[in-house]
């Protein structure tokens, strides 16, 4: 099977099977060693997810008639081919046949990919021309996501739309415990990857080009991770101080339960939960590799049944959430997310914040974080949890990052080169 006939079948599991991306690519990229197939087969899914929205409506604008539910994999092929035309810097005769070849079943169909990509070459500045005007091409998100947008960011709007449609920076956290920022990023130089540093964060590196992790200087010993920066806010602003106890609830992937115990390792201790025993074997992995120790609990954030009774001096609750934030680095989100999602996460919130208040010491310190842009999951879920607690206060974020709204600060998608982030600090009043 070549390259194309293997991102079909990864794109199948995302859109007939509902599995997530990153999922269908671990065990889809199994059996490919080489890494130019490799990256070129991930550069295809992640596009066609991308563009889905407008790759189908200039799909449906060139078919003769509509394809069956059963010719799922032609349309995922004609998906590929279109992508690589209009999107890729492939040879047009190397995306047609290579396409056209990677058609194992429906023999029938070969002669309609041929037909449809060279009727797109002949007509492409026309077909453009004719989606010019078109909100769903234009923003290659689905309606319902578009609405949301629209009512929550009126004049932010398109700028989000245009940052979830291009792929994110690949940024790097310096474990400060092994090396100065500086220091590692004069070693990238040394090994021929461009870089820089960040203003907004003293530990990240900001590289020119992704590469694989294989290729970063030490990272196999601990010296590096890969996170956001706007992920990387949340182990500052939780103001970790020596002999605190710590709560990191919905821990996995372990990227921030990672970064707190760089930023202070003289924490007292630091307790990780999550409900998906899978999902958690990463924050053992991610630990172990940084050489850094801590105690995994699988556990419910909707019930203390795994809490032994002793309070916490700092709990995060890294909110599961409908992730509008971060759909530039999973796009996947815009095809797999459903309208219905919203108000579910919404009450699961408020349930895990409710729960979480209940192990936080009095004069303890809360910190809420999502990777939604939505009020109804950021400030409006906070404002509710105030008025149904008394003994919270807020602690304002004084930061130069992001946007202040109501209760907390928002950054949105593309600000500052991060992810779409919101944060708010409570203290629980003695």
């Amino acid at each position: 099977m070549n390259s194309r006939g293997i991102a079909a079948k990864i794109l199948i599991r995302v859109i007939q099977d509902k599995q997530s991306l990153t999922a269908s690519l671990d065990s889809g990229l199994a059996t490919v060693n080489n890494p130019q197939d490799r990256a070129f087969i991930q550069a295809l899914c992640f596009g066609v997810v991308r563009h889905y929205f407008s790759l189908e409506a200039i799909l449906n604008y060139l078919v003769p008639k509509p394809l069956k539910a059963k010719e799922l994999e032609v349309k995922i092929l004609l998906l590929i081919g279109l992508f690589q035309l209009n999107y890729m810097r492939v040879k047009e005769h190397a995306a047609v046949s290579e396409t056209v070849a990677a058609l194992k079943r429906h023999a029938w169909a070969k002669s309609l990919l041929n037909g449809i990509f060279r009727r797109f070459l002949r007509e492409k500045d026309a077909i453009l021309l004719h989606f010019e005007q078109s909100t769903l091409v234009h923003n290659d998100h689905p309606d319902w996501i578009t609405a949301l947008i629209r009512e929550a960011w009126p004049t932010q709007a398109e700028q989000i739309f245009t940052a979830n449609n291009q792929a994110p920076p690949m940024t790097l956290r310096v474990n400060q415990t092994r090396y100065r920022t500086d220091a590692y990023l004069q070693r990238l130089i040394e090994v021929d990857i461009p870089a820089r540093t960040s203003v907004y964060s003293p530990n990240a590196i900001i590289l020119e080009q992704a590469v694989q992790v294989a290729q970063l200087p030490d990272f196999a010993s601990g010296s590096v991770s890969v996170q956001d920066l706007a992920a990387q806010q949340a182990a500052v602003l939780l103001d970790l101080q020596a002999g605190h106890r710590v709560l990191d609830l919905c821990a996995a992937p372990g990227g921030k339960t990672a970064h707190i115990l760089e930023t202070q390792p003289e924490i007292e201790s630091l307790v990780a939960i999550d409900v998906d025993a899978t999902r958690l074997q990463k924050v053992h992995d991610n630990l172990n590799r940084l050489g850094l120790q801590a105690t995994i609990k699988v556990g419910d954030a909707t019930n203390l049944d795994w809490w032994d009774g002793q309070v916490f001096d700092r709990v995060l609750v890294d909110a599961p959430c409908s992730a509008l934030g971060v759909i530039r680095r999973h796009p996947d989100i815009k095809l797999l997310r459903q309208p219905d999602d919203i108000q579910a996460l919404q009450t699961l919130q408020q349930t895990i914040l409710d729960q979480a208040w209940q192990v936080l010491a009095q004069g303890g310190l809360l910190l809420y974080a999502t990777c939604s842009i939505l009020p109804q999951e950021n400030e409006s879920q906070i404002l509710n949890f105030l008025a149904r607690h008394a003994d919270a206060i807020e602690i304002k974020i004084f930061a130069d990052w992001g946007i202040p709204v109501q209760i907390g600060r928002q950054i949105l998608p593309g600000m500052e080169n991060m992810d779409g982030f919101y944060y708010a600090k409570l203290l629980k009043s003695v």
